[in-house]
């Protein structure tokens, strides 16, 4: 594999004008009907991007993967105003392409094929079908003929794919029983193409989620807490993955934990509504020298990046957090079972942590020290593709059993008061302290609005959540950004476009280097833990808007939004 890896770097120049020389629909013309309206595409061994261009063209968000440097560089000059995110990247491991947490539409793999060694062959089919959406497509042309070069080749068959698409639930198609020419003309060298489609994901993940959303039984509300804070983060903190197998996603303890305190925390301290049947009982996470010394804290005072400096707050901080973990590890995923059987959904791995000694920094090695927490892989995917229609029946079902928990006591609570109380809480400190910035910076010096590149004014700007928050609920510091108030009332709740986003670059660069440089370490821990394919030692302002774009693309994807 290096070896052919450095010979397409060796010869870019040459393979680029080539492969360039023919267009797309000549290429492909057997399965152009098959190309998705809308969605993710990924290219790997994308080469010169002649077909991640004409597929971004098409409308469509791509991924293209590409392991050889030189190649892969002179693609990405023709690819910058186009929705086309280069990774390098290989199979079989392809775990940059993992890292994004996307499901894609359609896979190409455009002469290929017969450089992946038989061995690794049925390894790539797997990781490969396991980034497939329901009723998503892998295309996969099949390079016959000798090779006159340097470069490795190995034999194909299309019954060699079509026996792993029948170990890997896929349906099979082969376009050609003819063996095509070749289109550069080469007289030895004939093409087929096949196609392998995930009819449907038969995760069962659905059903298993509305089972216990609906019919478990439960004698508090921690089972729908766990699955709304599952949800919270799968939806906004795709970064945050430590681990991803086939079978489940592994996510830090201590992150579960935080947003089962932001939950909670409006709902036991603010509106005191009772949690459990059992009134008499106290919640397992809510102690004297934990929870209760932080009575005064809201649920937005727990947050990526926050800082705890007085060492009596951060004891207090580690002790909830650490009593949460406790309380979800003994109580809803102990009895979050699969239907009919005693064998868990989740599980959850404790770890021997040590109280701080003075100040607590919540990042990512922080919420890693409480454990591990393992989601299955399908319900991480509905959870994260489909949050938006999840939620609503998690809150309607939290607020059903809140009421059944007050029948029968002096309070009188209506749905719509419990409904009110499982708002997720009001982003106005975020916001407050970005006008705060703003304003200060605004006395030295001039600061532009991130969309139009007009200098703001102290009476005549607004802050922005570039991935709009009604749709996804997120504060950090990367996703607010200071505009003028018309373009703000015009951007409204729309989606960026990715255009506009490239284009408004380095306006939201300079406006982050500008107003976070002081604060460059809580900027970077959000970034990281909320944006896609980042490292938690990430420090580069160019990787996070690459991240950035990307999520934009993943919003657009699952909610379809209004662009722009």
């Amino acid at each position: 594999m290096s070896e052919n890896i450095h010979y397409y770097s060796k010869h870019a120049e040459t393979l680029s004008q080539q492969y360039n020389s023919i267009d797309f629909e000549k290429v492909h013309q057997e399965w152009l009907s098959d190309i998705p309206e809308k969605g993710f595409a990924l290219d790997v061994g994308a080469g010169s991007g002649r077909d991640a261009r004409f597929l971004a063209a098409k409308g469509l968000s791509v991924v293209a993967v590409e392991p050889a440097d030189g190649i892969r560089e002179k693609a990405q000059q023709f690819t910058v105003s186009q929705s086309v995110h280069w990774l390098n990247d290989k199979l079989p491991e392809l775990s940059q392409v993992f890292s994004l947490q996307i499901k894609f539409d359609l896979i190409l793999l455009s002469a290929v094929w017969m450089h992946i060694a038989p061995s690794q062959r049925e390894r790539c089919i797997r990781k490969l079908s396991a980034l497939l959406k329901a009723n998503g497509k892998i295309v996969i042309s099949l390079r016959h003929g000798a090779c006159d070069d340097e470069r490795t080749m190995y034999p194909v068959s299309a019954d060699e794919l079509a026996d792993y698409a029948r170990k890997f639930g896929l349906s099979f198609k082969l376009l050609s029983e003819q063996k095509n020419t070749d289109q550069l003309g080469r007289q030895d060298v004939y093409w087929q193409t096949v196609t392998l489609t995930l009819p449907d994901d038969g995760s069962g993940a659905f059903p298993l989620l509305r089972n216990i959303i609906v019919n478990d039984s439960k004698s508090s509300t921690y089972k729908v807490a766990l699955l709304r804070t599952l949800l919270r983060i799968a939806e906004g903190h795709p970064g945050a993955v430590v681990e991803q197998t086939s079978e489940h996603v592994v996510l830090p303890l201590g992150l579960v934990a935080l947003y089962w305190v932001k939950l909670f925390k409006p709902l036991v301290d603010h509106f005191k509504i009772p949690q459990s049947s059992n009134t008499n009982r106290g919640l397992g996470f809510v102690k004297e020298t934990g929870w209760n010394q932080l009575s005064s804290f809201s649920a937005n005072d727990f947050y990526i990046g926050a800082m705890y400096m007085r060492p009596e707050i951060a004891d207090a901080v580690y002790r909830t957090l650490k009593d949460a973990a406790s309380t979800i590890k003994d109580m809803p995923v102990r009895y979050t079972t699969l239907p009919g059987t005693t064998r868990g959904v989740f599980h959850a791995e404790m770890q021997r942590t040590t109280k701080p000694a003075g100040s607590v920094v919540i990042d990512a090695d922080f919420l890693t020290s409480f454990g591990r927490f393992y989601v299955p892989t399908a319900i991480w995917d509905s959870l994260t593709r489909f949050s938006f229609w999840i939620e609503p029946s998690l809150v309607n079902e939290w607020a059903a059993l809140m009421q059944r928990y007050t029948t029968g006591t002096a309070r009188n609570i209506t749905q719509s008061d419990l409904l009110q109380a499982l708002t997720w809480e009001d982003p106005r400190r975020t916001t407050t302290r970005v006008r705060t910035r703003v304003e200060q910076l605004l006395t030295q010096d001039a600061v532009s609005c991130c969309w139009s590149g007009k200098a703001l004014k102290a009476n005549d700007y607004a802050v922005d959540h570039a991935m709009p928050f009604s749709r996804w609920p997120n504060n950090d510091l990367w996703n607010l950004l200071p505009t003028k108030t018309k373009v703000n009332a015009t951007k409204s709740d729309k989606l960026p476009s990715s255009f506009r986003m490239v284009s408004s670059k380095g306006m939201i660069q300079e406006w982050w280097k500008q107003a976070w440089a002081e604060s460059a370490g809580e900027f970077f821990i959000q970034a990281n833990l909320s944006l896609p394919n980042l490292p938690t030692s990430n420090r580069s302002f160019d990787d996070v808007f690459e991240a950035m774009v990307m999520q934009r693309d993943r919003i657009k994807d699952f909610q379809q939004l209004e662009e722009w």
